[in-house]
């Protein structure tokens, strides 16, 4: 009787440094999707959500069980749903309304997303279909892409109590349970890096429970070793200064990553992210510990209303942040505005939210449900009342009509963003160029198999292999072709005329035909390929979609591989995001003397247009053979010229892109 009285006494100790923690998560996370050029491992704040959640429940379940004896599954997933369910299943119907109402673009799929969502399985519905989380242009963004990371947590909440007391049902010791622990989450981690493929969009393993629980584990392994209730406030002056110390290198390593992290690096999925879970760990521990300071330095009115919000802030950082970009274009033109308008919206609705739903749902008996809806609909009633039943109708009124979305959108057949002109282009011109880039690496391998003395490393050299010239000759021959029989040829022909009326010459036209280039670009060029080719027959092309500058030294070296790197280079990178002086250095080594052409960016939906040509137009200083192709102060003056996304050239503005594009590395390969 006295013992299970001691144990009735034992209290979940609530750690308010914690809600610090979460601000800094919840922080990082909305900076990325603002700015991610800028705010590079800013996504790495979900870690720190998984870790908290990961001690936490482990602690407070190990907690139960000591002081009940046994651990109450039933109303764990309550509380559980109770807590996460209401403000999840507003945001999901609040969104639908939003987009039944203005972007029914939108409206596919968006069953199936509410539904999964409320089954903790977006996660692998994203990955079945093939969801990038970071491509953001060419088709319609989705406002949910974030949420895989709660259907996760889901999954954990599920999963993870019922396997703690199957060990403890066999009366596994903590330490046994922390090696199973720890074997799982070591095994997430290693599958991580085994299922990562450079230069492939890594959204597989950046989505996959499996590849990402072990941030959950490694929290859930700290419980184990470092139970909240048997650490002691009263610690050695020493002991205090070592724990205090471990938690600012902690929180330095943690903020350094979270500045200079890369999204789609190969360092970050063979490594990168253990080592910041582990930092996290770090720091839950010591935050943890009442005898460290760290406690009370992450504790202030400041975080706590952060923390207590940052469920909502998650929920509704994207669909605001879609929504507003969709209708505020001019992005690039309003870089601190625009991000602190957003902000702003986001944190109002979190607000409203967690005043008018979470709070409200969290003291709700939903027992009660009937004679609550008795009293909204009753006649007798004070001011406070109808304040109440005023707000409680118009929520009523938002939720029905984005349950209206979701049954509509069943029969919606089609994504009209999959089927747009611009998409359907760009898969058509991936498969194109993947035959025609195969045709030139064979011409160059049986060049290399005809000759023992052929040892090229570039289609310039299979070109000169099969006429016998060099770059130089090239350029030299197409100068006096305008007083050949070729020259007339190419004037009459009439493929050749509508590029003629774009300002190419016949010279040009002619140096076009046999010059050996190869190009390197993001779903911009992936997108105009065929127009590319079409001046370029000899032109090596290697685009993809959500491509990041930082990667072009690997593709680099994936070209040199094929014997694919001509003299001439043509860049088209900066859609995604902005690059480093660092990087923009790496790149220019990589090419060596070779003459590099670079397409600056439009992209007036994002706030990095203007830092990437700056970067270009100071670094074209640098190097004297970088070209920059001032691509942006052309197209800027014929919005028509684009897609929806403002970004892609659409069908009228890609010839005159790639004409350009063309126009400007002829001339100047021509004049010098």
């Amino acid at each position: 009787m006295l013992q299970n009285q001691s144990q009735k006494r034992i209290k979940k100790r609530y750690i308010t440094g914690l809600d610090g923690m979460r601000t800094i998560g919840v922080i990082g996370v909305i900076l990325y999707h603002l700015n991610p050029g800028l705010f590079k491992g800013g996504f790495l704040g979900v870690p720190i959500f998984m870790v908290i959640s990961g001690y936490l429940i482990t602690d407070h379940l190990l907690l139960d069980v000591k002081r009940t004896g046994h651990f109450n599954f039933k109303n764990f997933w309550k509380r559980r749903l109770k807590r996460l369910y209401p403000t999840l299943i507003t945001m999901l119907l609040g969104t639908s309304a939003y987009i039944v109402l203005f972007q029914r673009s939108l409206l596919y799929n968006l069953h199936k997303i509410f539904l999964s969502n409320l089954a903790y399985v977006y996660n692998w519905w994203e990955i079945a279909n093939g969801q990038s989380y970071f491509e953001r242009f060419a088709n319609n963004e989705s406002p949910f892409t974030h949420l895989w990371t709660l259907s996760i947590e889901g999954q954990f909440y599920l999963v993870w109590p019922l396997l703690i007391m199957l060990l403890l049902h066999f009366k596994q010791k903590r330490s046994t349970i922390f090696g199973v622990t720890m074997f799982l989450g070591i095994f997430s981690a290693v599958l991580m890096a085994v299922l990562y493929q450079p230069g492939v969009d890594p959204s597989r393993v950046y989505y996959g429970t499996d590849t990402r629980m072990f941030s959950l584990l490694f929290g859930s392994g700290l419980a184990l070793v470092w139970p909240s209730n048997r650490l002691k406030a009263r610690v050695a002056k020493v002991d205090r200064l070592f724990l205090d110390a471990l938690g600012a290198v902690a929180l330095g390593g943690m903020v350094i990553m979270l500045l200079t992290s890369d999204a789609q690096s190969d360092f970050l999925y063979r490594g990168g992210m253990v080592i910041f879970s582990l930092l996290t760990v770090v720091l839950t521990a010591v935050v943890a510990h009442p005898g460290a300071d760290w406690d009370q330095i992450l504790s202030n009115h400041v975080f706590s209303w952060f923390g207590s919000r940052s469920y909502g802030i998650y929920l509704y950082q994207f669909p605001v942040m879609i929504f507003f970009e969709t209708h505020f274009t001019d992005i690039a033109d309003h870089r601190i505005l625009y991000p602190v308008v957003e902000v702003l919206i986001i944190l109002v609705i979190s607000e409203l939210s967690y005043r008018f739903v979470e709070r409200t749902t969290g003291r709700f008996d939903f027992k009660q449900t009937g004679n609550w809806l008795r009293w909204l609909f009753s006649r007798r009633t004070g001011v406070k009342g109808w304040q109440h039943r005023i707000i409680a109708l118009i929520l009523l009124l938002i939720l029905g009509t984005g349950a209206t979305g979701v049954v509509q959108a069943v029969g919606v057949r089609s994504d009209p963003a999959d089927h747009s002109e611009v998409a359907d282009k760009i898969e058509e011109n991936k498969k194109k160029t993947s035959k025609q880039n195969q045709a030139l690496v064979d011409k160059i391998q049986a060049s290399k198999s005809s000759s023992k003395k052929a040892k090229s490393e570039s289609i310039a050299q299979s070109v000169k292999a099969e006429s016998d010239r060099s770059l130089s000759e090239s350029i030299s021959q197409s100068k006096s072709a305008s007083s050949s029989s070729e020259a007339a040829e190419i004037a009459k022909d009439p493929a050749n005329a509508d590029l003629i009326k774009k300002g190419l010459s016949v010279s040009e036209l002619s140096l076009a035909k046999t010059l050996p280039i190869t190009a390197i670009g993001d779903s911009v060029m992936l997108g105009s390929a065929e127009g590319y080719k079409r001046i370029f027959p000899n032109m090596y092309i290697d685009a993809a979609v959500s491509r990041q500058s930082y990667s072009v030294p690997g593709i680099v070296d994936g070209i040199v591989a094929k014997g694919a790197l001509s003299d001439v280079v043509l860049i088209g990178m900066g859609t995604n995001g902005s690059f480093t002086d660092a990087q923009l250095a790496a790149i220019m080594t990589k090419l060596g003397q070779r003459q590099v052409f670079w397409i600056n960016v439009y992209v007036p939906t994002r706030p990095w247009q203007n830092t990437v040509n700056n970067e270009l137009a100071v670094g074209a200083k640098k190097y004297p053979n970088l070209h920059v192709i001032d691509w942006y102060s052309y197209a800027k003056v014929h919005p028509d010229w684009f897609s929806g996304d403002h970004v892609h050239p659409n069908p009228t503005g890609s010839p005159y892109y790639t004409a350009f594009v063309a126009k400007s590395v002829l001339s100047e390969l021509e004049k010098n």
